[in-house]
């Protein structure tokens, strides 16, 4: 397959998208780009394997790509299963409002136009075999966003429920993206309540869009648990 790719993207550049989740959780402090990775579930896994990968033959073939790792985004067509939809999504229903564990795994969220504006500017000026981590700064608790939404929607916080955590879940991602900011002039534009906000009210104003994808299956509180 990558051989095949190497044809593909002879003479254009290729951007691999990857994840904050290829290194693993941290207690304090943030991640740079040349710190080690220890991804701790299978779907990180596989992407930390991409990660070497891409970055072999970037250095045996000359391949022309760069690789990002971002933190989690949101904004408006996010599939329902993600945190945020979710939330949005059963509460505008009156369902109960799924919290894994306490709620205390923290995560930085970058909204969905500065990470599309980064990958713009690292496929137009970022350098062949690098790395750029992309984040906002924007760490909260999953509850504490669970409780902005459900605060934007006019609901009552009754409508949490504490559910068993899922297995593998980190405690905290964090990645310092001053590499990005400083290279290749890269920075968001949107402050994190303000897009939330406007997160909300598409989801309120699109039930066309989700309604069709929005099964039981996806909104289920534990879907791991799903028997195929």
């Amino acid at each position: 397959m990558i051989n095949i790719v190497l044809v593909i993207v002879k003479n254009q550049r290729l951007i691999h998208v990857s994840t904050d989740e290829v290194y693993g959780e941290i207690a304090e402090g943030s991640f740079k780009e040349d710190d080690r990775l220890k991804p701790s579930n299978p779907y990180s896994a596989s992407k930390a394997a991409a990660d070497l990968l891409i970055l072999s033959y970037c250095r045996t073939y000359g391949l022309n790509a760069v690789i990002t790792r971002c933190t989690n985004n949101f904004g408006p067509y996010q599939f329902p299963e993600k945190l945020i939809p979710k939330t949005i999504i059963r509460a505008s229903l009156n369902m109960k409002v799924p919290v894994y564990g306490k709620g205390r795994n923290i995560r930085d969220w970058i909204y969905v136009l500065d990470h599309c504006e980064a990958l713009r500017l690292v496929l137009e000026k970022g350098k062949a075999g690098e790395i750029y981590n992309v984040s906002s700064y924007n760490e909260y608790e999953n509850l504490d966003v669970v409780k902005k939404v459900l605060k934007l929607m006019g609901k009552d916080e009754s409508l949490i429920e504490f559910i068993e955590d899922r297995p593998g879940h980190d405690i905290r991602y964090s990645l310092d993206s001053s590499k990005i900011r400083n290279e290749l002039g890269w920075k968001p534009k949107h402050r994190f309540n303000e897009a939330l906000e406007q997160t909300v009210n598409w989801y309120l104003k699109n039930e066309w869009w989700w309604k069709p994808i929005a099964t039981k299956e996806v909104l289920h509180p534990t879907p791991w648990k799903i028997k195929a």
